[in-house]
């Protein structure tokens, strides 16, 4: 069973989207943690390792994913845990798009993504994140 972590951050105060999200993972078989509002990109890299998660996914809706998640690859990154993948949710501009791949979000779901979709997203990041070499 995979392990996945929910997190909402910075002031997005927002949170019914993601715990369907969260309910979806876990009709589909995933373990979940749920982080709650307002996590900083410390704070949710902290609780990824902390929870030996496979993936982490972040939900968005304050148009702060800019400045926010390349933040949450950095200290992935510095932590020695690049190999969880981050995925994003929510509000993000089809311009936004090629930014948050650019800053290694592994992938981005927009609003409508339906259960399928999302569950797909989220286990083919994992699939991916297994089967990419470790870096020497």
């Amino acid at each position: 069973m995979s392990r996945v972590l929910i997190a909402k951050l910075g002031l997005d105060g927002h949170d019914r989207g993601v715990k369907v999200v969260a309910r979806m993972l876990r009709d589909a078989g995933f373990e979940v943690i749920y982080t709650g509002l307002f996590q900083t990109p410390e704070s949710v890299v902290a609780a990824a390792i902390d929870e030996d998660v496979d993936a982490i996914g972040v939900s968005m809706l304050s148009g702060a994913h800019e400045a926010l998640m390349p933040l949450v690859v950095e200290r992935l990154r510095e932590a020695g845990a690049e190999s969880i993948p981050v995925i994003l949710g929510g509000i993000v501009p089809d311009g936004d798009l090629e930014a948050m791949e650019q800053a290694g979000v592994a992938a981005v779901l927009t609003p409508g993504a339906t259960a399928d979709e999302v569950v797909a997203a989220v286990q083919g990041a994992i699939e991916r994140s297994r089967s990419t070499p470790a870096e020497s």
